[in-house]
Protein backbone atom coordinates (compact mmCIF):
# COMPACT_ATOMS: atom_id res chain seq x y z
CA UNK A 1 0.00 0.00 0.00
CA UNK A 2 1.14 3.46 -0.71
CA UNK A 3 2.45 5.99 2.07
CA UNK A 4 -0.26 8.09 1.40
CA UNK A 5 -2.79 5.86 2.04
CA UNK A 6 -1.46 3.98 4.78
CA UNK A 7 -0.53 6.75 7.07
CA UNK A 8 -4.29 7.84 7.08
CA UNK A 9 -5.04 4.53 8.14
CA UNK A 10 -2.42 4.26 10.64
CA UNK A 11 -3.75 7.92 11.58
CA UNK A 12 -7.34 6.80 12.12
CA UNK A 13 -6.26 3.30 13.92
CA UNK A 14 -4.29 5.36 16.40
CA UNK A 15 -7.41 7.86 17.02
CA UNK A 16 -9.63 5.14 18.10
CA UNK A 17 -6.70 3.14 20.55
CA UNK A 18 -5.76 6.53 21.92
CA UNK A 19 -8.90 7.91 22.14
CA UNK A 20 -9.86 4.80 23.82
CA UNK A 21 -6.48 5.17 26.19
CA UNK A 22 -8.05 8.00 28.49
CA UNK A 23 -11.14 5.58 29.76
CA UNK A 24 -8.69 2.78 30.69
CA UNK A 25 -6.69 5.04 32.40
CA UNK A 26 -9.84 6.66 34.22
CA UNK A 27 -10.89 2.78 35.34
CA UNK A 28 -7.40 1.99 36.23
CA UNK A 29 -6.93 4.63 38.79
CA UNK A 30 -10.37 3.28 40.53
CA UNK A 31 -8.15 0.51 41.85
CA UNK A 32 -4.48 2.10 41.66
CA UNK A 33 -2.54 5.26 42.40
CA UNK A 34 -1.31 7.88 39.78
CA UNK A 35 2.14 6.43 40.62
CA UNK A 36 1.07 3.11 40.23
CA UNK A 37 -0.94 3.38 37.10
CA UNK A 38 1.98 5.43 35.53
CA UNK A 39 5.68 3.10 36.27
CA UNK A 40 2.91 -0.17 36.21
CA UNK A 41 1.65 0.73 32.69
CA UNK A 42 5.16 1.40 31.72
CA UNK A 43 6.52 -1.78 33.36
CA UNK A 44 4.12 -3.71 30.97
CA UNK A 45 4.22 -2.51 28.07
CA UNK A 46 8.27 -3.51 28.55
CA UNK A 47 7.26 -7.11 29.26
CA UNK A 48 4.86 -7.33 25.74
CA UNK A 49 7.66 -5.29 23.33
CA UNK A 50 10.70 -7.79 24.89
CA UNK A 51 8.57 -10.67 24.66
CA UNK A 52 7.22 -9.73 20.41
CA UNK A 53 10.72 -7.71 19.82
CA UNK A 54 13.32 -7.83 22.07
CA UNK A 55 16.23 -9.46 19.68
CA UNK A 56 15.86 -6.02 17.69
CA UNK A 57 17.76 -4.04 20.49
CA UNK A 58 21.03 -5.84 19.47
CA UNK A 59 20.94 -4.53 16.17
CA UNK A 60 20.64 -0.71 17.48
CA UNK A 61 23.90 1.13 16.81
CA UNK A 62 25.80 2.87 19.46
CA UNK A 63 25.07 6.30 17.61
CA UNK A 64 21.44 5.85 18.41
CA UNK A 65 20.95 5.27 22.23
CA UNK A 66 21.46 8.72 23.26
CA UNK A 67 18.52 9.93 21.29
CA UNK A 68 16.49 6.92 22.52
CA UNK A 69 17.29 7.53 25.63
CA UNK A 70 16.29 10.95 25.33
CA UNK A 71 13.25 9.95 23.27
CA UNK A 72 12.14 7.66 26.20
CA UNK A 73 11.97 9.44 28.94
CA UNK A 74 10.38 12.79 27.49
CA UNK A 75 8.02 10.69 25.29
CA UNK A 76 6.88 7.91 27.26
CA UNK A 77 8.33 8.29 31.15
CA UNK A 78 7.55 11.71 32.20
CA UNK A 79 3.95 11.85 30.24
CA UNK A 80 2.81 8.26 31.58
CA UNK A 81 3.05 10.31 34.83
CA UNK A 82 1.54 13.19 34.43
CA UNK A 83 -1.78 11.84 32.02
CA UNK A 84 -2.02 9.33 35.17
CA UNK A 85 -1.84 12.64 37.63
CA UNK A 86 -3.60 14.78 35.67
CA UNK A 87 -7.07 12.24 34.87
CA UNK A 88 -6.80 11.67 38.31
CA UNK A 89 -8.12 15.16 39.07
CA UNK A 90 -10.36 16.24 35.96
CA UNK A 91 -12.19 14.33 33.04
CA UNK A 92 -10.61 12.30 30.81
CA UNK A 93 -12.53 13.90 28.08
CA UNK A 94 -11.03 17.12 28.88
CA UNK A 95 -7.39 15.60 29.15
CA UNK A 96 -7.51 14.11 25.63
CA UNK A 97 -8.59 17.88 24.28
CA UNK A 98 -6.41 19.13 26.24
CA UNK A 99 -3.40 16.80 24.09
CA UNK A 100 -4.66 18.38 21.43
CA UNK A 101 -2.12 20.90 22.06
CA UNK A 102 0.64 18.72 20.71
CA UNK A 103 0.54 19.78 17.20
CA UNK A 104 0.96 23.11 17.79
CA UNK A 105 4.07 22.34 20.50
CA UNK A 106 4.91 20.34 17.58
CA UNK A 107 5.45 23.27 14.70
CA UNK A 108 6.80 25.29 17.43
CA UNK A 109 10.20 23.18 18.77
CA UNK A 110 10.26 21.64 14.69
CA UNK A 111 11.20 24.85 13.65
CA UNK A 112 12.91 26.24 16.38
CA UNK A 113 14.91 23.73 17.28
CA UNK A 114 15.33 20.91 15.31
CA UNK A 115 14.89 23.00 11.60
CA UNK A 116 12.06 21.39 10.16
CA UNK A 117 9.87 24.23 7.52
CA UNK A 118 6.33 24.62 7.16
CA UNK A 119 4.34 26.12 5.37
CA UNK A 120 1.57 29.43 6.71
CA UNK A 121 -1.02 27.24 5.61
CA UNK A 122 0.01 24.52 8.49
CA UNK A 123 0.40 27.31 10.90
CA UNK A 124 -3.17 28.70 10.18
CA UNK A 125 -4.60 25.34 10.50
CA UNK A 126 -2.54 24.50 13.76
CA UNK A 127 -3.97 27.58 15.06
CA UNK A 128 -7.48 26.98 14.51
CA UNK A 129 -7.37 24.04 16.04
CA UNK A 130 -6.11 25.59 19.06
CA UNK A 131 -9.20 27.52 19.41
CA UNK A 132 -11.49 24.79 18.62
CA UNK A 133 -9.58 23.14 21.71
CA UNK A 134 -9.58 25.91 23.93
CA UNK A 135 -13.13 26.30 22.98
CA UNK A 136 -13.50 22.59 24.48
CA UNK A 137 -11.39 23.78 27.55
CA UNK A 138 -13.58 26.37 28.53
CA UNK A 139 -16.89 24.71 27.67
CA UNK A 140 -15.31 21.88 30.13
CA UNK A 141 -14.24 24.03 32.98
CA UNK A 142 -17.91 25.72 32.65
CA UNK A 143 -19.38 22.16 33.60
CA UNK A 144 -17.48 20.76 35.53
CA UNK A 145 -16.58 23.73 38.28
CA UNK A 146 -15.52 21.06 40.63
CA UNK A 147 -12.17 20.10 38.86
CA UNK A 148 -9.24 21.20 40.07
CA UNK A 149 -7.76 22.31 36.61
CA UNK A 150 -4.15 22.79 37.50
CA UNK A 151 -3.62 19.67 36.85
CA UNK A 152 -4.94 20.78 33.56
CA UNK A 153 -1.12 21.76 33.39
CA UNK A 154 0.55 18.54 33.44
CA UNK A 155 -1.17 17.50 29.78
CA UNK A 156 0.32 20.66 28.75
CA UNK A 157 3.66 19.57 30.22
CA UNK A 158 3.29 16.16 29.03
CA UNK A 159 2.12 17.50 25.13
CA UNK A 160 5.62 19.46 24.69
CA UNK A 161 7.31 15.78 25.21
CA UNK A 162 5.54 14.49 23.00
CA UNK A 163 6.48 17.37 20.70
CA UNK A 164 10.38 16.63 21.34
CA UNK A 165 9.39 13.02 20.77
CA UNK A 166 7.92 13.63 17.34
CA UNK A 167 10.84 15.48 16.21
CA UNK A 168 13.65 13.90 17.47
CA UNK A 169 12.24 10.80 15.93
CA UNK A 170 12.10 12.28 12.24
CA UNK A 171 14.98 13.98 13.05
CA UNK A 172 17.67 11.53 14.53
CA UNK A 173 16.01 8.16 14.58
CA UNK A 174 14.42 8.00 10.87
CA UNK A 175 16.75 4.79 9.79
CA UNK A 176 15.63 2.76 12.50
CA UNK A 177 12.04 0.60 12.15
CA UNK A 178 9.26 0.94 14.32
CA UNK A 179 9.61 -1.72 16.49
CA UNK A 180 13.24 -1.39 17.40
CA UNK A 181 12.85 2.59 18.35
CA UNK A 182 9.45 1.27 20.41
CA UNK A 183 11.35 -2.17 22.46
CA UNK A 184 14.37 0.11 23.27
CA UNK A 185 12.67 2.88 24.46
CA UNK A 186 10.60 0.92 27.20
CA UNK A 187 13.81 -1.34 27.62
CA UNK A 188 15.72 1.37 28.73
CA UNK A 189 12.79 2.51 31.37
CA UNK A 190 12.92 -0.94 33.21
CA UNK A 191 15.08 0.26 35.77
CA UNK A 192 14.04 4.13 36.58
CA UNK A 193 10.20 2.33 36.81
CA UNK A 194 11.25 -0.22 39.20
CA UNK A 195 13.02 2.93 41.57
CA UNK A 196 9.88 4.68 41.32
CA UNK A 197 7.98 1.50 42.65
CA UNK A 198 10.77 0.98 44.94
CA UNK A 199 10.76 4.59 46.17
CA UNK A 200 7.04 4.53 46.77
CA UNK A 201 7.28 1.44 48.70
CA UNK A 202 5.24 -0.32 46.28
CA UNK A 203 6.53 -3.91 46.67
CA UNK A 204 5.84 -3.59 51.06
CA UNK A 205 2.43 -2.16 50.30
CA UNK A 206 0.47 -3.16 47.35
CA UNK A 207 -2.64 -5.40 48.33
CA UNK A 208 -4.08 -7.94 45.59
CA UNK A 209 -7.57 -7.01 46.19
CA UNK A 210 -10.99 -6.73 43.81
CA UNK A 211 -10.39 -3.26 43.43
CA UNK A 212 -6.23 -3.83 41.94
CA UNK A 213 -7.28 -6.57 40.34
CA UNK A 214 -9.98 -4.64 38.27
CA UNK A 215 -7.18 -1.21 37.96
CA UNK A 216 -4.45 -4.02 36.86
CA UNK A 217 -6.83 -5.60 33.64
CA UNK A 218 -7.92 -2.15 32.59
CA UNK A 219 -4.07 -1.03 32.76
CA UNK A 220 -3.08 -4.69 31.29
CA UNK A 221 -4.84 -3.49 28.24
CA UNK A 222 -3.71 0.10 28.41
CA UNK A 223 -0.21 -1.33 27.78
CA UNK A 224 -1.00 -3.60 25.26
CA UNK A 225 -2.58 -1.81 23.35
CA UNK A 226 -2.74 1.94 23.66
CA UNK A 227 1.33 2.11 24.68
CA UNK A 228 2.91 -0.92 23.10
CA UNK A 229 1.20 -1.54 19.67
CA UNK A 230 0.17 2.15 19.40
CA UNK A 231 3.82 3.23 19.98
CA UNK A 232 4.84 0.77 17.04
CA UNK A 233 2.50 1.99 14.82
CA UNK A 234 3.00 5.84 15.81
CA UNK A 235 6.73 5.64 15.18
CA UNK A 236 6.00 4.04 11.71
CA UNK A 237 3.74 7.29 10.94
CA UNK A 238 6.01 9.64 11.97
CA UNK A 239 8.92 7.80 9.45
CA UNK A 240 6.09 7.96 6.52
CA UNK A 241 4.88 11.28 7.06
CA UNK A 242 5.79 14.48 8.60
CA UNK A 243 5.53 15.87 12.48
CA UNK A 244 2.90 18.17 12.05
CA UNK A 245 0.52 15.09 10.84
CA UNK A 246 1.96 12.24 12.91
CA UNK A 247 1.11 14.79 15.75
CA UNK A 248 -2.44 15.84 14.24
CA UNK A 249 -3.96 12.29 16.01
CA UNK A 250 -4.19 14.30 18.97
CA UNK A 251 -6.47 16.14 17.20
CA UNK A 252 -8.83 13.39 16.18
CA UNK A 253 -8.37 11.48 20.38
CA UNK A 254 -11.02 13.82 21.75
CA UNK A 255 -13.66 12.74 19.31
CA UNK A 256 -13.36 8.95 20.16
CA UNK A 257 -12.55 10.15 23.80
CA UNK A 258 -15.53 12.42 24.52
CA UNK A 259 -17.64 9.80 23.13
CA UNK A 260 -16.38 7.17 26.37
CA UNK A 261 -16.98 10.09 28.65
CA UNK A 262 -20.44 10.70 27.54
CA UNK A 263 -21.16 6.45 27.76
CA UNK A 264 -19.03 6.79 31.33
CA UNK A 265 -21.51 9.51 32.55
CA UNK A 266 -19.65 12.70 31.80
CA UNK A 267 -21.21 15.87 30.39
CA UNK A 268 -20.82 17.41 26.78
CA UNK A 269 -22.86 19.87 25.24
CA UNK A 270 -23.38 21.13 21.76
CA UNK A 271 -20.72 23.99 21.61
CA UNK A 272 -18.48 21.20 22.54
CA UNK A 273 -19.48 19.14 19.30
CA UNK A 274 -19.32 22.67 17.50
CA UNK A 275 -15.82 23.00 19.02
CA UNK A 276 -14.88 19.83 17.71
CA UNK A 277 -15.70 20.12 14.25
CA UNK A 278 -13.28 23.76 13.85
CA UNK A 279 -10.78 21.09 15.55
CA UNK A 280 -11.37 18.76 12.84
CA UNK A 281 -11.05 21.85 9.97
CA UNK A 282 -8.00 22.44 11.32
CA UNK A 283 -6.56 18.78 10.86
CA UNK A 284 -7.58 19.45 7.70
CA UNK A 285 -5.61 22.89 6.93
CA UNK A 286 -2.38 20.99 8.52
CA UNK A 287 -2.21 18.37 6.26
CA UNK A 288 -3.81 19.21 2.81
CA UNK A 289 -1.92 18.99 0.13
CA UNK A 290 -1.22 21.93 -3.07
Amino acid sequence: MEKGKLRWIYLVILSLIWGSSFILMKRALLGLSPIQVGALRTLFTAIFLIIIGGKKIFKIKRKHWYYLTLNGFVGTFFPAFLFAFAIDKIDSSIASILNSLTPLNTLIFGALVFGFSFRKRQLIGVLIGLIGTLMLILKGAEVNPNQDYFYASFILIASIGYALNVNILKKYLYDLDALSITVANFVLLIIPTLIVLWFTNFFETFELNQSTKSGMFYLAILAVFGTGLAKIMFNRLIQISTPIFSSSVTYLIPIVAITWGILDGERITLFQVVSGAIIMFGVYLVNKTK
